[in-house]
Formats: C-alpha cells, sequence, structure tokens
C-alpha cells in the first residue's frame, strides 16, 4: 500500500462536489484557492458546474487516470464509490463519513471492518473514516473540509492529529507554518504510526506534531519513535489521557503506581519525545523547533531584558521551569561593562535598561557578547512585542538581531513576550525569517525553553532504543508464593536471603536452626499477598520456643483471615540487617510491554510515591538516571553524615531485572520486590511478588 498516492497525489478527483456549506463544498472552495485546478476532477450527478468547473457525473466518465479519490458523499455510498474509484487507478482515499466504529455500536464497527476489508482488496490507502482530511503544503493538495482563513501556511511543521478541531485550530494561528497537515480520523488502514513513519522520512518536515489519543500497532510506533531518536527528529505530542477514572485495581504497588499515562510518559522519554500539555504548547513548541536553524549545543540559556522587572520575572520563572541561567564568564562581565549604562550590572538574567534598544550598533554589540559566552547555548530576548508598534524600540532591536545572525556562527536566539495577544506579525515573520521565533509570554516560554533543553541534553546512546512488546495470550493471572518469586528472581543475579519453605512446626525449628538466628517467618500462600496485614509476618525469631509460637501464630491468623487461602506452609528466611528501604518492580503494560519502576521504598512509596518507570529493556545508563533522578537519592548518596549506599548495586538489580522482564514479557503481569534493603556495600531483596499468567 503507497501511502505517498495518498498524500502526495497527482491527479485528485472529489466526489460529492458541491457549492453548499459543508464537506462537500468547503473541500471544494479550499481546492480552488490553493491548487492548480489542472490537477482536480469534480463529480457530483446533478450538477454540470461547481464554481463554474466543468462536473462529470460519474467518476467512469473521467479519462484520466486518478491517484485520490475525496468522498464527501454519506456512508451507503462510500463502498460502490471506491469499488468505482478502483477502476480509475486510485490508490489513495479521503473518507469523511462517519457513523463507523467511534459509535462503538456493532452495527458502526461492521461496517469500519467491512470499509477495511474493501480497501485492502483494492489496495487503497484510507485516510479516515470519521476524519478532516489533510493539507499537503510543500506540493499545494487540498483535501481538507474546513474553511480557515486565507494566508501562506507553507512551513515545515508535519501535523498528525485524531481530532479534525485540532488541525483547524493550529491553521488559525497566524504563526504557524506546516508541511503537512494531517486529519488522521478513525485510521482504520492507514494508521497514526504510518503517518508518523511517512513524516520522519520526509526531508520538508522538520518536526513532527501529533496529537495522540492511542495508538494501534505498538511495534510500528517503536520503530519510528527508534528512527526519528537515532535522526534526531524532534517529535512533539500532546497525548491526552493522564486522568484516569476506575480502572482495574493492581495486585502490587508498581500496578498502582506505573499506570497506562505513565506509561506513556517513560516511553516517550525512552526515545527524546517531547510531551507537551496543551495545544498552546504544541503549536509554540514545535514552531520553535522548526525555526529556530540549529538546536543549542548545550542546555543553558541567557535573558537579556529591558527593566529590573522584566528580569527578575525570567529569573523566577527560569528558576521554577529547570532553565539553567550560567553565570557569565569573566571576559563577557568586562566587555559588558564597558556597554551598558554605569548604573546596569552584568548578571544573567541581564537587565540591559532600555537605553541600548534605541541603537542598532550598540544592542548588535550586546547581544554579540552574551552570546559569544562559553557558558551560554541560547539566548532569549525579553520583549513584548506589541500588536500595533508604539515604541520604536522593536525597529533598533530587530536590526541589532539581524547585523548578529547575519555575521554567521550564531547561537539560538528567541524572543519572549511578557503579555499575550500582543504579537506583532510583521515582526513575528520578519524574525522568523532569520531564524528567531518569537515565543508565547513567559510563563509558557521557559516551560518550553525546559522541552528544548531536555531535547538537547537528550543522548539517543545512553538508552536501548528499543521496547520488549507483549503477546499474551490470555488475560486472567495468579500470583505465586514468595519462596516461588524469589527462585526466579535468583537466577538473573537477584540477592535474596537464604530461606526455605516448612511445612510442620518441627521442620520449621530444623530449618531455623540451620539457617541461623534471628529468622522472619512468613505465611506461605498464593491468595494472601499482603502478608503484614493479616498477621502473616513474625521478625526477629530468636529460639526454637519463639519458632514454634510464630509458626501457630502465623497459621491461625491466616485460616482466619481467609479459611479457602492455599498453604504451602511458613517461610522461613534469614533475617537480614536494616538498609534503606527500596522498591524494584515491573509492570507489563499490555500495548509497550514490561516497565521496570524504582523508587524509595516504606514511606516513600506509600506516602510520597517517589518512584521513576522506565520500558525495558533498561541500560546501565538508563538505571542510574533512575536512581539519580528519584527525589530521595540524596538518602543515596550519603545525607547529613551518613555513608553513601551501593546505588552501582542497585543499578544492576535493575539490569537485571529489566532482563528478567523482558524474557517473561509473554507471561508476568506484575512483579513487586519491596523492599529491598541497600547497604554501603551491596543490597538484599527480602521480599518479592510476581503476578502471572494463568496457565
Amino acid at each position: 500500500m503507497d501511502i505517498s498516492k495518498l498524500l502526495n497525489p497527482r491527479n485528485i478527483c472529489v466526489i460529492g462536489a458541491s457549492e453548499k456549506e459543508g464537506f462537500g463544498g468547503d473541500t471544494c472552495r479550499n481546492i480552488l484557492s490553493y491548487m492548480d485546478i489542472s490537477r482536480v476532477f469534480f463529480v457530483n450527478p446533478n450538477r454540470d458546474k461547481v464554481f463554474d468547473i466543468p462536473c462529470y457525473k460519474s467518476i467512469s466518465d473521467i479519462q484520466d487516470t486518478i491517484d485520490l479519490v475525496i468522498i464527501c458523499t454519506p456512508k451507503a455510498t462510500v463502498n460502490f464509490m471506491l469499488v468505482e474509484a478502483a477502476k480509475k487507478g486510485a490508490k489513495g482515499t479521503v473518507v469523511y463519513a462517519s457513523g463507523y466504529s467511534e459509535l462503538g455500536t456493532k452495527e458502526g464497527i461492521e461496517s469500519e471492518m467491512e470499509l477495511k476489508a474493501l480497501c485492502e482488496k483494492l489496495d487503497i490507502a484510507l485516510m479516515g473514516p470519521n476524519c478532516a482530511g489533510f493539507v499537503n503544503y510543500v506540493s499545494d493538495v487540498q483535501a481538507f473540509a474546513f474553511i480557515s482563513d486565507k494566508h501562506d501556511r507553507k512551513g515545515s511543521v508535519g501535523v498528525i492529529s485524531q481530532s479534525g478541531q485540532i488541525c483547524l485550530s493550529l491553521m488559525d494561528s497566524p504563526s504557524m507554518k506546516f508541511s503537512y497537515n494531517i486529519s488522521a480520523g478513525n485510521s482504520s488502514i492507514v494508521t497514526v504510526e504510518d503517518y508518523l513513519d511517512y513524516l520522519i522520512d520526509d526531508d520538508d518536515t522538520k518536526v513532527v506534531a501529533m496529537y495522540l489519543e492511542g495508538i494501534k500497532n505498538p511495534k510500528r510506533f517503536e520503530v519510528s519513535l527508534k528512527k526519528a531518536a537515532i535522526k534526531r527528529k524532534p517529535i512533539v505530542i500532546l497525548k491526552v489521557g493522564k486522568s484516569e477514572k476506575g480502572g482495574n485495581i493492581a495486585s502490587s504497588h508498581t500496578g498502582s503506581l506505573a499506570g497506562a499515562d505513565k506509561v506513556y510518559n517513560a516511553v516517550f522519554k525512552k526515545f527524546g519525545v517531547i510531551r507537551v500539555d496543551d495545544i498552546e504548547e504544541l503549536l509554540a513548541t514545535s514552531l520553535m523547533l522548526s525555526i529556530l536553524p540549529k538546536y543549542p549545543d548545550k542546555a543553558t540559556f541567557a535573558s537579556m531584558n529591558l527593566s529590573g522587572g522584566e528580569t527578575g520575572v525570567c529569573a523566577d520563572l527560569g528558576h521554577l521551569n529547570g532553565v539553567e541561567f550560567p553565570d557569565f564568564d569573566e571576559s563577557t562581565i568586562n566587555k559588558l561593562n564597558k556597554i551598558l549604562p554605569s548604573y546596569a550590572t552584568p548578571n544573567n538574567p541581564l537587565d540591559m535598561t532600555a537605553s541600548l534598544s534605541y541603537d542598532s550598533e550598540l544592542y548588535a554589540s550586546a547581544l554579540r557578547t552574551v552570546m559569544s559566552d562559553p557558558n551560554v547555548g541560547l539566548v532569549a530576548i525579553g520583549y513584548t512585542l506589541l500588536r500595533e508598534i508604539a515604541d520604536p524600540a522593536i525597529h533598533y532591536m530587530a536590526e541589532g538581531i539581524e547585523i548578529v545572525v547575519k555575521e554567521g556562527n550564531s547561537k539560538p536566539v528567541v524572543m519572549i513576550p511578557f503579555v499575550e495577544h500582543t504579537r506583532n506579525i510583521e515582526y513575528s515573520e520578519k524574525l522568523a525569517k532569520i531564524g528567531v521565533p518569537v515565543m508565547p509570554p513567559a510563563g509558557y516560554a521557559f516551560k518550553i525553553l525546559k522541552y528544548l533543553a531536555d531535547f538537547v541534553n537528550y543522548n539517543p546512546e545512553n538508552v536501548d532504543l528499543s521496547l520488549s512488546i507483549p503477546d499474551m495470550k490470555n488475560n486472567e493471572f495468579e500470583a505465586i508464593s514468595e519462596y516461588e518469586s524469589k527462585k526466579m528472581l535468583k537466577e538473573y543475579d537477584i540477592p535474596v536471603p537464604n530461606e526455605v519453605v516448612a511445612e510442620n512446626v518441627e521442620d520449621a525449628a530444623r530449618f531455623a536452626e540451620k539457617i541461623g538466628y534471628p529468622v522472619v517467618m512468613k505465611i506461605d500462600s498464593v491468595d494472601i499477598l499482603h502478608k503484614s496485614d493479616i498477621g502473616g509476618v513474625k521478625l526477629n525469631i530468636q529460639n526454637k520456643e519463639e519458632v514454634r509460637e510464630a509458626f501457630h501464630g502465623i497459621l491461625k491468623n491466616a485460616k482466619t483471615y481467609m479459611p479457602s487461602a492455599r498453604i504451602g506452609g511458613v517461610l522461613i528466611q534469614q533475617m537480614a540487617n536494616k538498609g534503606l528501604e527500596v522498591i524494584v518492580g515491573v509492570n507489563n503494560d499490555p500495548q509497550f510491554g514490561p516497565c521496570v519502576l524504582c523508587g524509595l521504598g516504606g514511606v516513600f512509596v506509600e506516602v510520597f510515591k517517589d518512584t521513576v518507570i522506565c520500558p525495558a529493556p533498561v541500560s546501565k545508563k538508563e538505571a542510574i538516571e533512575m536512581v539519580n533522578s528519584l527525589k530521595g537519592s540524596k538518602l543515596l548518596k550519603g545525607y547529613r553524615g551518613n555513608p553513601p549506599l551501593d546505588v552501582n548495586a542497585l543499578s544492576d538489580v535493575i539490569v537485571n531485572i529489566s532482563k528478567f522482564a523482558c524474557d517473561n514479557k509473554d507471561n508476568i503481569k506484575e512483579l513487586d520486590i519491596n523492599p529491598i534493603f541497600i547497604y554501603e556495600k551491596g543490597l538484599s531483596a527480602v521480599d518479592a511478588l510476581v503476578i502471572k499468567n494463568k496457565i
């Protein structure tokens, strides 16, 4: 199936061409406004002309071959039209009609399956159904059903959206510039993953921007993301679904802490995808990335402003968003002291005062000096660019910026206003032409600069650019005992205490003597997952008498709690020395596969939920980053006089658990190792729970 016949066709046929408002009429209006009409054929059996363009009664009347057919007619006519279009050589189609699987009804789902089967049989790449179509700005192809104001939108941002209205919202921005704008609809045949792969390979697309509700083909998604990561082509995604209502109750801490949206976050992080929070961020981030001629070599920033108030705002917003303002080099300070007024102090962020903004050469000198500082990767110019120019300062500033940029070897520059509804179109476009994007106001701008910093700091060589996507055969799961869980982990070099299961009290006493006191005793049952809650755990057992008492007490508590519970006996375990509690676990996402979780245990996981996840496989560098990213990581590195703990051993455990998870991706649902005691040297996994596929 050739997607280029869909997205980059030569000849186009519009079925249901009309002059009325609606999909048929508005598609024709778009075509007449932007396209060479010699490439387009209108079809409507009830019209001789549409907008004075000759109209064919049927597709069969067209003498030429057709690459793309845009079907604007009701659902009931779609399949017949596709068969007719195929006879004319059509290999691509846009179907606007709704009433398919989006309804959630049996009839709608069956109709979409029938449509899909027909397109597969005819080898036709289908956009939709239930979509708004697309615009190819590179080749001036209009297959879009919504009307917007007429202006030049050609650029290098490729948009893929599962919402046609969001496509239109982005088009309504006077500053947004596209290579493609694609409304994917239900994606029956050509999916969002296919569009993504196409745009990643497209030389005219510098940045891919996506509005994403979900994906259908995780393996194709993985391949595309890996390709983009290696190419260093930015992907900016607005993924909805952060708020989860309901859902299955997880059996383990890991399951509850690693929900589906957090898995998306982790996948995006692994592949260097920028995830944004709203449409404004999607627009502004992708536009900034498309306008900048090059990205900073280092994720450090300088801020140049015309007042102390704006400088203070920038300092605070930089701090709040994690944007780094390094101190200026001594040579930079000396040069600035010669340029700035005597009452100005050369700090970063910098209050230049307004006086420099009325002299192009002087402004260029200050910008050149800051830009040349070895500690600075990008310069952010603070200035509220008014819609109607009142103060002439922007004239001189723009000239000064252009002087420096055209000298060559300049570092990236952005302009940040401080109030919305102020972006002057003339100067926004003038600055964009020399590679300087005008950002949204500072509250958004510094958040977007942090996205840029993360993208600059991302190194695909530090991560394992793959996922371990599962092929689970059923959705029924069961727990295995702690003892059996640990036996599985020992095969992956996870340190666990010496332990054995006793079926009777005499064996318990004998095993305890052999292991050596003190010991821990626990109920061994696949039905009782949270043993401490029901009195199924006894600590610090010191002698035979205490073993006997604990054995009987544990069994009594278990049977009282769950008379029907399957009990294998009582686990006798060497009591580990107390250390800092850590949790390591696995949650097997049905789409993306196992994700490894790490966090501080005890109250930290229960109350603060200080955890981080990473899709398996996890490299050693990823494991170290996971540990370092924990809010409580200071406790691992020697806090307030305490000795540093064995972070390297913990990282090795994460990597080994990742290997375990990948090897068992088709039969493991969840894994908890909680707690792991970590010491100055080494660690010990004192409890474990595996939830696996029911055989």
